[in-house]
C-alpha cells in the first residue's frame, strides 16, 4: 500500500494542518510516512502545499511527482496539480472555489463544496477537515479515529480539543459527499 498525495490551495486553508494529521496517523498506525511542505513568499493568501506519502513500505523520497491522490483547495492549485495525478488516481476538488470541471476522464473525481459545508457547520476553518473526510472516505489510507483521537490533540494542542465535535462532523460531511459521488456513478 502507498499513496502518494499532494495537498494545495492558498495559505490559511489548512493545508499543511490536512498534511500533519494524515502524516502523524500514518507514523501512528506504524506505516512509513513522510511529509514536505512547500510555501509560497507570502505569509497568508500565498500559494501552499504539501506531499505526503503514506507507505507500508520505506518511502524512499518525499518528493510526490506522479500522485495517487490530489487534493486542491483553489484553482490555481487544480491548474497546477490536475495532471499530476496518475491514471486511476483520485482528484478531490473544492467546488465551493473551484469553478471548472476536471479536463481528466482516466481518474476517480470528487467534487466537494468544502466551504460551503464548513459554512453551514458553522465555521469557515473546517474546510480542509470536510476535503480530509472525503479523501479518507475514498482511500482509507488512515483511520478516521486515528485522526481524531490520536493525531488532531497532537497537531492541534490539548488547548483546540474543543473543536473535536465539530471537526469530527466536517470529517462526516466529507465522507458522505464521496459516498453519495459513488453511488451516483454506479
Amino acid at each position: 500500500m502507498e499513496e502518494r498525495i499532494v495537498i494545495a490551495g492558498f495559505g490559511g486553508q489548512g493545508v499543511m494542518a490536512l498534511g500533519q494529521l494524515l502524516t502523524y496517523s500514518g507514523m501512528t498506525e506504524d506505516k512509513k510516512v513522510s511529509w514536505l511542505p512547500s510555501y509560497g513568499p507570502e505569509m497568508r493568501g500565498g500559494t501552499a502545499n504539501c506531499n505526503v506519502i503514506i507507505s507500508s513500505d520505506a518511502v524512499g523520497s518525499p518528493v510526490v511527482i506522479d500522485s495517487t491522490s490530489a487534493i486542491v483547495m483553489n484553482r490555481p492549485s487544480l491548474e497546477k496539480f490536475e495532471d499530476s495525478v496518475v491514471p486511476e488516481g483520485r482528484l478531490f476538488i473544492n467546488s465551493s472555489l473551484i469553478d471548472r470541471k476536471t479536463t481528466r476522464d482516466d481518474i476517480e473525481v470528487y467534487y466537494i463544496p468544502a466551504n460551503e459545508i464548513a459554512n453551514e457547520i458553522g465555521n469557515p476553518r473546517v474546510a480542509n477537515m470536510v476535503m480530509l473526510g472525503a479523501f479518507l472516505e475514498a482511500t482509507k489510507a488512515v483511520e478516521v479515529d486515528t485522526i481524531l483521537n490520536k493525531a488532531f490533540t497532537a497537531v492541534f494542542g490539548e488547548n483546540r480539543v474543543n473543536l473535536l465535535p465539530i471537526n469530527k462532523e466536517a470529517l462526516e460531511r466529507g465522507a458522505e459527499l464521496v459516498k453519495e459521488q459513488k453511488k451516483a456513478i454506479l
